[in-house]
């Protein structure tokens, strides 16, 4: 399967193709460049787990390989976070994933700054294409998401006529991603011993998706409220003369 890109940066024709990797192929295993960057991929699944959005025929993985041919070489990009909607196969382990070939181009693919600036904007053209190219021109990914943990900045770019356009947040300061049915936003906090900010997930309702211990802590809450609700109705069954473990 083999498509021409026209036009864009250069008057270069690029040919793509969506070939399987051969076995032989060696992927970088490019070392995560600190310790938040897992936190912060690991907490966004977690909330999808737990409010049960996420399905089998989906695939959802962080620092993972998206492959293409382009003029016959292999490129492979691992962005901090991406969502794939539906792919042809549901398998228990993947090292990489061709879009095209084994299902659905990515839905959204997220990059998280860290000390090494730039990567992240290159539209470098020629081999190998930088990030900002390969999601756009290659690719084509609806939605990428470019998140600064230490300052909180999300850029929010979505695909139009071909090219990433800035989108500005609603009155909440989220951005609402259709293909998923949720937002995106930041929050502030601590999860994990990690301080700082965050990407967290709202429903349409505007209800935040907790993580596990907030569920858990929600859980506590609703628990103790039913208690002390309780307790109030035996006190004044008791004023009033009534023996509540004699209720008729």
């Amino acid at each position: 399967m083999a498509t021409q890109l026209g036009e864009a940066k250069s008057s270069t024709e690029l040919i793509i193709s969506w070939e399987a990797l051969p076995a032989d192929f060696q992927l970088e295993d490019e070392p995560v460049e600190n310790t938040g960057q897992p936190l912060l991929a690991g907490a966004l699944r977690e909330s999808l787990e737990i409010s049960g959005f996420i399905q089998p025929q989906m695939l959802i993985a962080s620092n993972f390989g998206l492959c293409a041919t382009i003029n016959g070489q292999f490129v492979v990009k691992a962005p901090d976070w991406v969502y794939m909607p539906v792919v042809n196969e549901v398998l228990g382990e993947r090292k990489s994933y061709t879009p095209n070939l084994e299902g659905d181009i990515p839905g959204v693919v997220m990059e998280f700054l860290s000390d090494t600036e730039g990567g992240e904007y290159s539209f470098k053209r020629i081999y190998p294409p930088g990030k900002w190219f390969f999601y756009e021109q290659i690719l084509q990914v609806p939605i990428y998401v470019i998140f600064d943990p230490n300052g909180g900045l999300l850029e929010f770019y979505q695909l139009e006529n071909r090219r990433y356009e800035l989108q500005q947040p609603d009155e909440n300061g989220r951005h609402w991603i259709d293909l998923m049915g949720l937002f995106l936003g930041t929050w502030q906090g601590t999860k994990e011993a990690r301080t700082g900010y965050w990407l967290r997930w709202w429903d349409k309702a505007g209800n935040l998706l907790p993580w596990a211990v907030e569920q858990i802590e929600q859980e506590r809450q609703r628990a103790k409220q039913e208690r002390q609700q309780k307790e109030r109705l035996i006190a004044y069954l008791q004023s009033q003369g009534i023996d509540p473990n004699n209720l008729p």
